[in-house]
């Protein structure tokens, strides 16, 4: 088995899911092979929940680490899941298109992906740098 999804199957034991009772946990591993696991927390006002692709990722920067190259996500019911919206975008604040992400499927079947596939067209430094050479974005023509 992928040394990565045995890492986020055993991240699934920590995760707190009273609500909704679906346990996910996600191993991030970095460009020098250092590996850093998180677990879904949630909260009883749902917003402030945390997910387990950030958990990691917070856990990564924090020790210092800013490149990566692939991460694993898996739920207690190995139905396939992808990292949210939101996630996607975290990721790819520190990682490139080409960043691998590994999907459990259970058993040894594991779905890949690039998180170029699953986020194209990202918000970006570049976006935002492009965006400030434009202005501010408003009409002056009044529409």
């Amino acid at each position: 088995m992928d040394e990565l999804i045995a890492a986020a199957r055993d991240a699934l034991d920590d995760a707190h899911v009273p609500y909704s009772e679906y346990r996910v946990g996600a191993a991030l591993r970095t460009v020098d092979g250092t590996v850093f696991t998180g677990c879904n927390i949630e909260n009883a006002n749902y917003s402030n929940s945390l997910h387990a692709e950030e958990v990691a990722l917070a856990e990564a920067v924090k020790n210092g680490h800013r490149e990566f190259d692939r991460i694993a996500v898996s739920s207690g019911v190995r139905d396939g899941v992808t990292p949210c919206g939101m996630c996607r975008q975290s990721l790819a604040e520190f990682a490139a298109d080409d960043l691998v992400v590994a999907c459990d499927e259970g058993g040894d079947a594991v779905t890949e992906y690039t998180l170029g596939e699953l986020l194209p067209n990202t918000i970006s430094e570049g976006t935002l740098d492009d965006a400030s050479e434009a202005g501010d974005g408003r009409d002056a023509g009044g529409d």
